[in-house]
């Protein structure tokens, strides 16, 4: 029978379904070195956040299959080490979806009628009524930013106090909008028409300070903001300023850039609500965690796939080794379409052309699908997930395997919203060869200056003047054309970082139609 290790308190039922799956030992509060001690008898381990699951621990589980984190977060579990080891991590994402979101909704009513602040007003002895006037949310706008698990129960939420309700979510498809009877709008949309704006998106890179001090200034005079997703996304400076001034009415947080928060002067503020970052902790949601991590171990111990591995089993290494660079590439491609046409993502398209064609592809399918969506959310997505992730965002997949009918033994073409980039791999390495209907040869990774222009003298030598006096170096121009003194693609491979005020330099250089600056690291293809 499996032995499994519960190394931090866990709620009976996720205890109950494990010891139908094998033999449970419950200790808590064991540091590296007596958690090393223990671990290498046990096949599955069990934690929730304050257990950390280092490499050495992984390595001395020379029995282990399985780690489940009861929670979403695996910050404190060493992924790639599992990974490299075979051991597959799993979480468990949707437990306290319910939770979070009441808690909004919870946050929400505080903002519209004051509640801590009367609450804490006749502790003190105090009766003054009409210092807590509120509003009331019938008929308001809820702007919510992120229409993932959490915004969508929101949403529906929403509805049901008859709010109207409009969000923000580049990767969710209008259709799946609809669903839940939610307007997709851009950001700026959002906040310009929003009563009350909540964040729910992850703290990825692209996320941190999304709201800064030019978001907020869109918002509504006396407009409302929520955030009880992560710390960070709001620019805490810029929400202290504008609520001091009266722009925004005022706030609620769950969360924040440092926990806990400190001498944060938001703290000072009468019209800021904060809680101690506790939208997952109701009896329900650790329950529910429980028994859902729970599932999911006992899942890989009896030979299943899990619903939600935050890691993918490895392949064939001799698969691995022909796919790994195709990944890479995959991901690349999809990354730099993020960054050079954005839009809503609906749909990806996959051609695989050549010998790719005769392979296993889910590898390159959960690339492209990274590379599209991995700034958008902070689930780990890998061959295992990346599937349910498309499709839990609306997104539809589409693939082709054809032979090889041009120069290259195997090509990949990525096809999303109309724009298509296409590679291959060359002596091992990934290289971009076509963006529409130009002709580049790019090694997709580094800095890019990718512009559009009109077909005509000066353009290109006034982009190098520009880039000169403000110390870029150009590494590799590439140039093409559709016709002589038609439209052109440049792509200027850079040294340096090209700052915001070089680039609107850049912008207006006569016959400019469209620039873009591509900042491009290695894909990961599941490593």
């Amino acid at each position: 029978m499996p032995r499994i290790l519960v190394a931090d308190p866990l709620a009976e039922d996720g205890l109950e379904r494990l010891r139908r799956a094998g033999e449970v030992t419950v200790v808590s509060k064991l540091g590296e070195a007596e958690l090393i001690q223990r671990i290498p008898e046990f096949d599955a381990l069990v934690v929730r956040s304050e257990t950390r699951v280092t490499a050495p621990v992984l390595e001395a589980g020379r029995k282990l299959r399985v780690v489940g984190r009861a929670g979403v977060g695996v910050d404190n579990i060493d992924v790639p080490a599992a990974t490299r080891k075979g051991i597959l991590v799993v979480n468990a994402p949707r437990g306290n979806i319910v939770a979070a979101a009441e808690h909004t909704i919870a946050l929400l009513l505080s903002l519209a009628r004051w509640i801590p602040q009367a609450d804490a007003s006749v502790k003190r002895g105090e009766w003054t009524r009409s210092k807590f006037t509120g509003t009331e949310i019938r008929g308001k706008t809820l702007g919510v930013v992120g229409l993932g698990n959490v915004g969508s129960e929101v949403a529906k939420r929403a509805h049901g106090l008859e709010m109207e309700v409009v969000a923000y979510d580049p990767v969710v498809s209008v259709e799946r909008a609809e669903l839940f009877n939610v307007e997709l709008v851009s950001l700026n949309d959002l906040l310009e028409r929003a009563d009350f704006v909540t964040v729910h998106v992850p703290l990825v890179e692209a996320n941190r300070n999304l709201l800064g001090a030019a978001e907020l200034a869109l918002m509504k005079p006396g407009a409302r903001l929520i955030n009880a997703a992560r710390g960070g996304i709001v620019d805490e400076a810029a929400l202290v300023e504008a609520l001091k001034t009266g722009r925004l009415a005022a706030a609620a947080f769950d969360v924040f850039v440092n926990e806990p928060p400190g001498d944060n002067p938001l703290l000072t503020l009468p019209n800021f609500i904060a809680t101690p970052h506790i939208g997952a902790s109701t009896v329900e949601a650790q329950a529910s965690v429980a028994f859902d991590v729970a599932e999911e171990v006992a899942a890989v111990l009896a030979g299943d796939l899990p619903r939600f591995a935050v890691n993918a089993p490895a392949l064939p290494p001799e698969e691995l080794v022909y796919l790994r660079p195709f990944a890479d590439l995959t991901e690349r491609l999809a990354a730099l379409h993020g960054q050079l046409f954005g839009g809503r993502v609906s749909s990806i398209e996959l051609d695989f052309e050549g010998e790719l064609a005769e392979h296993d592809v889910n590898l390159l399918v959960a690339s492209a699908i990274k590379g599209v969506l991995q700034p958008f959310t902070e689930d780990r997505i890998n061959s295992v997930n990346a599937r349910l992730i498309a499709s839990g965002r609306g997104v539809k997949l589409v693939e082709r395997r054809s032979p090889a009918h041009g120069s290259y033994a195997s090509m990949i073409t990525v096809r999303i919203g109309g724009h298509e980039l296409a590679g291959t791999v060359l002596n091992g390495e990934p290289r971009a060869v076509r963006i529409d209907s130009f002709r580049v040869d790019l090694v997709p990774e580094g800095r890019f200056l990718v512009s559009r222009h009109e077909d005509r003298p000066g353009v290109v030598g006034r982009f190098g003047t520009i880039l000169g006096e403000h110390d870029v170096n150009i590494a590799s121009m590439q140039v093409g054309r559709d016709s002589p003194r038609g439209s052109a693609m440049m792509i200027l491979a850079v040294d340096d970082r090209v700052a915001p005020e070089v680039l609107a330099r850049l912008r207006e250089v006569d016959g400019m139609a469209d620039l873009r600056y591509v900042e491009l690291g290695p894909g990961e293809s599941d490593r």
